[in-house]
């Protein structure tokens, strides 16, 4: 038995991966089973490119359901509403933050690796940025180096959204 580091996951992220798992295991798998056995019938199958494209749709299918299944039973789910860490910047939380140059403010939640997203504010727990923020608090500012060099952040609120 390996002992898997457990992979945090908010709760969110965790009923995406199990929609898509669904998803795949009842109605993705047995349409490419469908398809392969349709291409079958077709007769000769060293020159039958829907068999080829079917089976290897299948293979993905098939990696990709293992993948999951792999993520979820090593998954530490948590839910930002249940964590109260007095204002500490921990995952799953959503930060505000403002860039002491610029003023610029934004807005990020620390989450697990399949569920980061820029576009949605949705920050991995690995990245630069959350790694600097991790364990500190409002008031707080955080040094992040960017490609364009260091930039300091204050970090504005802490919510467990």
């Amino acid at each position: 038995m390996s002992s898997l580091a457990k992979v945090p996951l908010t709760v969110i992220g965790a009923n995406a991966l199990k929609a898509e798992l669904q998803r795949l295991k009842s109605v993705d798998r047995p349409a490419v089973i469908n398809a392969i056995s349709e291409a079958r019938a077709q007769g000769d199958l060293s020159e039958n490119a829907e068999y080829d494209a079917a089976k290897e749709k299948q293979g993905f299918i098939e990696g990709r359901i293992q993948e999951l299944e792999s993520k979820l039973s090593s998954a530490q789910i948590i839910d930002p509403h249940l964590l109260d860490d007095d204002g500490r910047v921990v995952f799953a939380a959503t930060v505000d933050l403002e860039e002491v140059e610029s003023g610029e403010k934004v807005t990020y939640q620390i989450v697990g690796e399949d569920e980061a997203d820029i576009k949605q504010g949705k920050i991995s727990f690995s990245s630069p940025i959350s790694r600097a923020m991790i364990g500190k608090y409002a008031g707080d500012v955080v040094e992040v180096r960017a490609p364009g060099g260091v930039k300091e952040y204050e970090i504005m609120d802490v919510k467990y959204l």
